[in-house]
């Protein structure tokens, strides 16, 4: 069966491209407000001012990504990545809560960064950390890693990368391994690096062991997000793929 080859085609103007310019600063800028400040009262939810202050930024950022996107996207894509949402926070919660060192919360971020590129793919994984913030205020200091996942995601697809399954996987475990780098710092500063029930789990071995808590939850994130991220690539490859062919062409996935 022919590999499916997805990825909309999207011409933005001046102003579209300063926008998502605008939209990328205000997200490395809040991701790095977090590391430097290291705020310890994420305990108090979206209360705390360093919350409000990351909230505000990360909505900002995918506000302005959106306006610079959406506008020239099918509407057939449009109205999946509200789906795309609720699919990475109903998957994320349940993942999250049964203890294994995985999130698999970009599934529907690296799907409608297949359909639609690496912009609109960013958009919809800072999205899904502010939506799932108002359910679990733990999820919001990670936009910027499912940002990245969005943005290299699509980007990795345009490129190829959905050629066969080696190819899939190999994008899959690079991608986890830069997705660990930017998320660790968070997880470490922000949480103690206590986020989650099976990581958490497999940080405190590492500091068992004799490791800092920055390099403890640096060594499970190289552990965990390249796994996680290649199973999220294989999926949403899959996906693809197999679904049925007047699907397929009504979301312009080509072969």
């Amino acid at each position: 069966m022919p590999q499916p080859t997805a990825v909309t085609r999207i011409s933005l103007n001046r102003g579209q491209q300063i926008l998502v310019g605008v939209g990328a600063l205000l997200i490395a800028a809040t991701w790095l407000f977090l590391v430097l400040t290291r705020p310890d009262t994420w305990e108090d939810g979206l209360s705390s001012t360093p919350a409000l202050i990351t909230l505000l930024g990360y909505v900002g950022g995918a506000i302005a990504l959106l306006i610079a996107t959406v506008p020239a996207l099918p509407t057939r894509i449009i109205a999946i990545i509200p789906v795309a949402l609720v699919l990475n926070i109903v998957i994320g919660e349940i993942v999250g809560s049964v203890g294994i060192p995985l999130y698999l919360d970009t599934i529907g971020t690296v799907f409608i960064a297949a359909l639609a590129g690496p912009i609109t793919g960013t958009a919809t994984g800072v999205l899904t950390s502010v939506v799932w913030s108002f359910l679990n205020p733990a999820a919001l200091p990670f936009a910027a890693g499912n940002a990245l996942i969005g943005f290299l995601s699509g980007w990795a697809i345009k490129k190829g990368s959905f050629k066969n399954i080696v190819w899939v996987i190999i994008t899959g475990v690079l991608l986890g391994a830069i997705a660990g780098v930017i998320s660790a710092p968070v997880a470490a500063f922000v949480y103690g690096g206590t986020a989650g029930v099976g990581t958490g789990a497999v940080v405190s071995l590492f500091r068992e062991m004799g490791q800092s808590l920055l390099s403890a939850v640096t060594l499970q994130s190289f552990l965990s997000d390249p796994l996680d991220k290649a199973i999220v690539m294989v999926l949403v490859w899959a996906s693809l793929k197999y679904l049925p062919g007047r699907v397929r062409r009504n979301l312009g996935v080509q072969d």
